[in-house]
């Protein structure tokens, strides 16, 4: 048994709603989207916007369901089933529309926190419209309703200033596609997925765009951020439905408590699984596969900054020839020198600038403790001060996001120093990765007090995929809240290294402390 699948009794199976049409060819609309929900472990409920007599290569009739029924669908499923977070699809017209944001209006004001998707389905793989619409739907009425719309180039273009939907893709620029997405977050509130598929700004790449609005549960760095989301093209026919999939993959994501850039970078990275093993049924484009949650990492996208001054570059930082073990986390010299003469052969001095001394007695702090490295054969971390580590010689250096964002990574390649990133969710982890660090902390799993932090805790059942995904590339080290009451839980997730601070810092005697924490841990192994 895989350490993801060990962990998924402790997370309730979230119940993921999609609200869409019906496909009757089975490739796209509610079908898709409730294979979709069971396979990355969802349950799925339904309700159904429109039929469609459609398959692989026509749609020939579709009729939206009536009022009453729209409305049934909805009251009776909230009485029983409420969902974790909900996919909007098809909507047949204007009046479907402002009946479904009417209802959207009153379930958010007892569930604000529910994520909603909406994915302004127009046309079908074949090309036909899906629905009798001489002008495009007014959207606007879901403002402040909805987290995030993914539209493709001609939806984004209909939506948007660029009214010239049909020949748009050959027209729209990158910086044109990207005005008209930040245009679109603007107009509706919400952050922006726009699928750059059909574009071809590069014929060898496929290249969206995020635009996020003010998103929860991330740091500043991300909540308002750009990024380009770039994957290597997968030249296939089959790719019907591959829009609904990947709406209804992003809201089954959030469903289990992952942040909104996580849900989109695992979702991207689950549709291109799904288009490299899709196969064809009928005469026209087949459906995606179906294949699980995604832990490969060859199909996670690249992430960019589009404003960024300096993109990732691969450095190879110093690689580690062994594993870390248990890693302390100290903030004075005292107890770092008392560890590193008890032999700890790893350890991570993290003293912050606003901890009331000065510039000058900061430096010799770190220069006393790379001394002490040094003297004792051990690898010493320190943490935020890049400039000073360098200066001094240090074995290496631990940042978090922001930091990695500031700090010249050029120059501590050039010195020589290794490189430890902290990440707190699949997009960090997946930017870490495009840095190749020596080593990427993964957290924080428990709660914890010595640091403010952004995120929730990341729990065992996110820190079992973070393993699965990055096991292959890197040291990983789990962090937060680690101690002995729930060393055991943190083993069985597969993660090799743990980072602990309080359990050693606050201990009556951190040596014997430390000792039995890596006795526990080595025999947990």
């Amino acid at each position: 048994m895989t350490p993801t699948k060990h962990f998924n009794h402790l997370v309730p199976k979230p119940i993921v709603w999609t609200i869409a049409g019906s496909d009757s060819g089975g490739g796209a609309g509610i079908q898709a989207d409730l294979a979709t929900i069971n396979d990355l472990g969802g349950h799925g409920c339904s309700v159904i916007t429109t039929l469609t007599a459609q398959s692989s290569v026509a749609v020939d009739l579709v009729e939206p369901v009536s009022e009453a029924m729209l409305l049934t669908q909805l009251s009776t499923l909230l009485a029983d089933l409420p969902p974790q977070a909900i996919k909007i699809g098809l909507l047949a017209d204007q009046q479907q529309l402002q009946l479904l944001a009417d209802w959207l209006a009153n379930f958010k004001t007892h569930y604000p926190h529910v994520p909603v998707i909406l994915d302004p389905v127009m046309v079908a793989s074949c090309g036909d419209e899906l629905g009798n619409r001489s002008t495009p739907l007014d959207f606007s009425r879901f403002k402040g309703l909805i987290s995030l719309i993914t539209p493709n180039v001609k939806e984004l273009a209909r939506l948007t200033s660029f009214t010239d939907a049909q020949t748009i893709p050959s027209k729209m620029t990158k910086a044109d596609f990207a005005a008209a997405a930040i245009q679109l977050a603007e107009q509706l509130g919400c952050s922006v997925l726009a699928k750059g598929g059909d574009n071809r700004f590069d014929p060898h790449l496929a290249e969206d765009l995020l635009v996020c609005h003010d998103v929860a549960g991330c740091s500043e760095l991300d909540s308002h951020g750009h990024f380009w989301l770039v994957s290597d093209r997968i030249d296939t026919v089959h790719n019907h439905g591959s829009g609904c999939t990947l709406s209804s993959a992003i809201a089954s994501v959030l469903a289990f408590g992952f942040v909104l850039h996580d849900a989109i970078v695992v979702a991207k990275a689950y549709v291109n699984q799904g288009l490299t093993h899709a196969r064809g049924l009928g005469h026209g484009p087949g459906p995606l596969a179906r294949t699980t949650w995604p832990h490969s990492l060859l199909q996670y996208p690249k992430i960019v900054a589009v404003c960024a001054d300096k993109q990732p570059q691969p450095y190879a930082f110093k690689r580690l020839t062994t594993d870390l073990g248990v890693y302390p986390v100290v903030n004075n010299l005292l107890l770092l020198e008392q560890l590193l003469a008890a032999g700890v052969k790893t350890i991570q001095l993290r003293v912050k600038s606003d901890a009331g001394i000065t510039a000058a007695e900061l430096e010799a702090q770190i220069q006393t403790a790379i001394a002490l490295g040094k003297h004792y054969d051990a690898q010493l971390f320190i943490n935020d001060h890049w400039q000073l580590a360098i200066k001094h010689g240090a074995f290496g250096v631990h940042l978090g996001q922001e930091d990695l964002a500031m700090a010249d990574l050029n120059a501590i390649h050039g010195a020589g120093l290794a490189l430890g990133i902290s990440s707190h969710s699949y997009f960090e982890l997946l930017r870490a990765h495009q840095h190749a660090p020596s080593y990427i902390a993964l957290g924080h799993i428990f709660p914890t007090t010595t640091k403010q932090m952004p995120s929730a805790p990341q729990g065992l059942f996110k820190l079992a995929h973070y393993v699965e995904l990055l096991k292959a590339y890197y040291p990983l080290v789990a962090i937060g809240g680690i101690g002995p009451s729930n060393l055991d839980q943190v083993n069985a997730t597969g993660v090799r290294n743990i980072a602990v601070v309080r359990a050693i810092t606050e201990a009556d005697d951190p040596i014997a402390a430390l000792a039995e924490l890596t006795r526990a841990w080595e025999q947990g192994r």
